[in-house]
């Protein structure tokens, strides 16, 4: 459902999501610049503009940074753009799984790419290593940071300090890389 809040004197367009399977609400601005917000089927108009309005600030700056960059590669993903570049990400996440694995040495079921809104890459608990085709396009550092990070689940599936542990083995500078993919449009890993 399409709805309108003022945040600093903006009017701001949002659709909003209510789901049986939320627990809390979430907030995502995408790279072409929609703004959801997924909430709980019984949470009231009020709860939910009340945590709009304290996210206003973040909300703004996102939407003004995805303005800004509007008309780059992340703008837009067509299944033109995912039938272009599945293969070579395909390529290259194999490459990379084999090159940081001869250190790590963890065992995986299959590598897919997948043309996902949301996500960089994910791991599933039968070890199946899912990445977004749009790696293919990204610097080779950031490429490389998604790909560590879900090779890195396969041992550790949380965010524990073991688990960053493990990345910062082959990405000691981890944290840098992970705030400038966080500034490239999707919602990260």
């Amino acid at each position: 459902m399409k709805k309108k809040i003022e945040l600093h004197k903006k009017k701001v367009e949002y659709t909003l999501k209510v789901s049986k399977r939320a627990r809390r609400m979430r907030l995502a601005i995408y790279c072409d610049g929609n703004f959801v917000v997924t909430a709980p089927r019984n949470m009231s108009d009020n709860i939910i503009e009340q945590f709009i309005i304290r996210k206003s600030q973040w909300i703004l700056d996102k939407l003004d940074y995805f303005k800004s960059i509007s008309g780059q590669v992340f703008a837009k993903g067509t299944k033109k753009d995912y039938t272009e570049y599945k293969d070579h990400a395909m390529a290259l996440a194999e490459k990379r799984i084999e090159y940081f694995n001869k250190t790590y040495g963890f065992r995986f079921n299959k590598i897919n790419i997948k043309n996902q809104k949301t996500r960089w890459g994910s791991c599933s608990r039968k070890g199946n290593l899912n990445f977004n085709y749009k790696i293919a396009l990204l610097p080779e550092k950031l490429a490389d940071y998604i790909i560590v990070h879900e090779l890195c689940h396969l041992k550790e599936f949380n965010h524990s300090q073991k688990f960053w542990n493990l990345v910062a083995k082959m990405m000691p500078d981890y944290l840098e890389i992970r705030n400038e993919l966080k500034r490239s449009g999707i919602k990260s890993v």
